[in-house]
């Protein structure tokens, strides 16, 4: 019960996802957390202070001038009196605010004079988050030290619009704040690490691709668990249907092109750990139609052209990470085939495994990996991804721990 004792102070901005506010404190107090909530005007037009203060069992805080609560300069009471403070939804309004060191209200005053960890949970519409203005702000706010959760891709409260913009669900911010509160070691604290997850699509036509099985979850699992100890964490993704990990910075790709742009531009790092699989192979001149079959025509002949090798890339770059690991889906002779990339390719490690069919690996939620360095080899038993995960956090922590 990492969360048990916990007090956190919910800022609620005035957003359509402000109704998920309410679910989120009973989460929170589920979990044993106190919530003291501030809500903004624009909160006030979607959900009432009646409701969040039932929920929370606590004094909702509205009002900057408020006599009774600033009798004793109440802003920076709420400030002191909590571990977190947790903003949710963050509007692209109070965004702009925190980047430009705004205090007109009792939320941004509050966010301005603090020195607790922030996590902010942004919703918006995805033509505001996609804006040059945010993505500054949002830029700031991370290099200012503000932690985030979201925003997530779908369906938005606007009919016909649909993109990133969505708040995370309120589970997803709860276990967000777990992490950022957990006492845990944290070992790879001020190390940062670059993930790559996920199949690539190599595209044939505008409506056929070159793909995989890849699910991403092994991929996904690596960068949720180094984030766990304490790593800044890039994550390149190829299309997967699973949720981004909690507390790391994801950017979805589609190309093997565009992964590999993704993991040069986020160099330097001190953690490399190739997860995807990446198409070796595309289409060497996609048509920009649909190709279509004609009775009596010959079938249409796709010229291959092969993909940059983005682990081979990273591992003789000249910003090449301390320690760089790649995986190998094999499905004949794993281990010998692992060996041949250990060199090929200028990795530390190759973590390989058996994707033969009848493993269910490729896309499952298990896996049996063997580890091999130039040490040795050592096999793993079959274990859930997360904990493969978990084993390979560890062991990379360990890694720089003894230098």
């Amino acid at each position: 019960m990492v969360l048990s004792g916990k007090r956190i102070l919910l800022i609620i901005s005035g957003g359509i996802a402000a109704y998920k506010s309410l679910d989120l404190i009973r989460r929170l107090r589920e979990r044993g957390a106190s919530v003291r909530p501030v809500m903004t005007s624009g909160a006030q037009e979607f959900i009432t202070p009646l409701a969040v203060g039932a929920l929370a069992a606590d004094h909702v805080f509205t009002d900057l001038f408020s006599r009774q609560d600033e009798q004793d300069i109440g802003h920076i009471r709420l400030v002191r009196d909590c571990d977190l403070i947790l903003i949710a939804p963050a509007t692209a309004d109070l965004l702009a605010k925190m980047a430009n060191g705004l205090a007109d209200d009792l939320a941004s005053t509050v966010l301005l004079a603090t020195d607790r960890p922030v996590l902010a949970a942004p919703a918006m519409n995805p033509r505001m988050w996609v804006h040059p203005a945010t993505k500054r702000n949002f830029e700031r706010l991370k290099s200012d030290g503000i932690r985030f959760i979201g925003p997530m891709s779908g369906e938005m409260a606007e009919g016909g619009e649909a993109g990133k913009g969505r708040m995370a669900e309120p589970l997803e911010i709860v276990a967000a704040a777990e992490v950022l509160l957990s006492d845990a070691p944290r070992p790879l604290t001020g190390r940062k690490a670059i993930v790559t997850s996920g199949p690539t699509h190599e595209p044939i036509d505008p409506v056929r691709y070159i793909a995989n099985r890849s699910s991403g979850r092994q991929g996904h699992a690596i960068a949720a668990a180094l984030a766990a100890l304490g790593a800044d964490v890039t994550l390149v993704s190829g299309p997967v249907s699973i949720p981004d990990p909690i507390g790391v910075n994801v950017i979805h790709v589609e190309r093997a092109d565009e992964m590999r742009d993704a993991v040069l531009a986020a160099l330097p790092a001190d953690i490399a750990v190739m997860v995807a699989a990446v198409a070796d192979w595309r289409v060497a001149s996609a048509s920009d139609q649909k190709l279509k079959k004609h009775p009596g025509e010959s079938i249409p002949t796709l010229a291959l052209t092969e993909n940059t090798d983005i682990l081979k890339t990273i591992g003789h770059h000249t910003m090449r990470p301390k320690l760089v690991i790649g995986f190998a889906a094999e499905t004949q002779d794993v281990e010998g085939n692992a060996r041949a990339k250990l060199d090929r390719k200028g990795a530390d490690m190759i973590v390989a495994n058996d994707v033969s069919p009848s493993t269910g690996i490729m896309g499952g939620t298990r896996n049996s990996v063997k580890l091999i360095s130039r040490n040795g080899a050592e096999q793993w038993p079959d274990l859930a991804k997360d904990e493969v995960a978990k084993r390979l956090a560890a062991l990379i922590a360990d890694r720089f721990r003894q230098g």
